[in-house]
């Protein structure tokens, strides 16, 4: 019989998104970061986050130019949070000044020193990358922190995913893409399920579309309950 383990078993995906270096984007990028890392359990990180966020955007405003054409990615290895901001001019590179207290600017990068536990620029032949990094304060790296209904649903998606190897008695980790394979095997299981069980599996499918959006419009206003 398979063992299961908690910690590490599906490796979280990164995501990124596209957009122009406005300040009228910024508070829905903040929300996107914020909905993300609620998704994650890395809820006590989205203020410093949503910071790191708004500092690194408005550091490209200010020195590359309003309108440029950015990417965010985030990620996490567990033990940390990482946010990355592309643009496309490798020639500006940001510098950490002390600002005078009369100063209208060089006050972002101070505050990104400030907040994150570490942070650097990478320079690429036609853009560069500003980095930041955020301990979560997990004590190995590969441990994620979840909700219950993560929990549950990666449990079926571990076992699912790790059924090929039935000589070992314990459930190790998965790639996310062994993982989302195993997901939509699993989820076509119980279409199949529910169709022989004399239920229609679009009718179940739109009621638990309509009540996965619903919890995700509860995460985003901090109204969600575990």
């Amino acid at each position: 019989m398979a063992i299961y383990q908690e910690s590490g078993c599906v490796q979280r995906r990164p995501w990124e998104v596209s957009f122009t270096a406005e300040p009228r984007v910024v508070a829905r990028v903040r929300r996107a970061m914020r909905l993300h890392l609620s998704l994650w359990g890395l809820s006590d990180l989205e203020d410093v986050a949503q910071i790191c966020v708004s500092e690194l955007v408005a550091n490209v405003i200010n020195h590359v130019g309003l309108g440029t054409p950015v990417t965010l990615a985030v990620s996490t290895d567990g033990a940390h949070l990482r946010i990355e901001l592309s643009d496309p001019d490798a020639r500006a590179m940001p510098t950490l000044l002390a600002p005078t207290s009369g100063a209208e600017s060089g006050r972002g990068l101070m505050i990104l020193d400030a907040v994150a536990d570490r942070w650097g620029v990478i320079s690429r032949a036609d853009s560069k990358v500003v980095w930041c990094e955020l301990a979560t304060g997990l004590e190995v790296p590969d441990e994620h922190p979840r909700n219950p209904r993560v929990a549950q649903a990666e449990m079926g998606i571990v076992r699912h995913g790790s059924a090929q190897n039935s000589e070992t008695e314990v459930v190790t980790p998965v790639s996310a893409a062994v993982a989302e394979k195993a997901a939509i095997d699993l989820i076509a299981d119980v279409l199949h399920w529910l169709r022989a069980h004399g239920y229609d599996p679009d009718e179940v499918l739109d009621r638990a579309q309509t009540r996965f959006e619903a919890q995700l419009q509860e995460i985003a206003y901090g109204k969600a309950r575990v």
